[in-house]
Parts: structure tokens; C-alpha cells; sequence
């Protein structure tokens, strides 16, 4: 059975080139539903105007599929906006 903490260390392996951490340090990642052989998350980028939003949803979906799910759904949202957490605002120096 696929937990909740697999998919979580497969998401630290997915990087955003531009700020050179991964998706769940950086806090993008609001959810994680697995339902059976399902799983659903849901994630923020930085901005709405993010260059990499099709690429980092590529990733995650990737990331996630090589765990051996049936059906992977990310969906993007942006509501609430992302803020970075503090930790992520002490490395990244913000």
C-alpha cells in the first residue's frame, strides 16, 4: 500500500529550476488524497504567470505515477496565493 509519506519523498525529488528547491519545501503542495489506486493533489506555484506551471504539474505527475498509481490528478490552484514558509524565506533569503 502507497502512503501518504511515499508520496511525499517522491514530491521532494521534483526541483523548481528557478528557485532550486522542491515542490513540497517550498509549500506548493496544499493536498494529497489517495483514494484506492488514486491519488489527487493539489498545488500553488509562486504566481499565476508562472513560466514552469506545465512543467512542474509534469513533474509531480511523474514523480507520483512511478509509485505505481493507476491515476494521478494535479490540479493547480491559486487560492489561497502561495507564501513562502519561513524556513524556505531564510534559504532563499526573502
Amino acid at each position: 500500500m502507497i502512503t501518504r509519506d511515499d508520496v511525499i519523498e517522491k514530491l521532494k525529488t521534483v526541483i523548481d529550476p528557478d528557485i532550486g528547491l522542491d515542490v513540497w519545501t517550498l509549500g506548493f503542495i496544499y493536498e494529497i488524497n489517495i483514494k484506492g489506486n488514486d491519488v489527487h493533489i493539489l498545488m500553488t506555484l509562486t504566481t499565476p504567470l508562472c513560466p514552469l506551471q506545465s512543467y512542474l504539474k509534469d513533474e509531480v505527475e511523474q514523480a507520483v505515477q512511478s509509485l505505481g498509481f493507476e491515476t494521478v490528478f494535479v490540479q493547480i490552484t491559486f487560492d489561497p496565493p502561495w507564501k513562502p514558509p519561513e524556513k524556505v524565506r531564510e534559504m532563499i533569503g526573502i
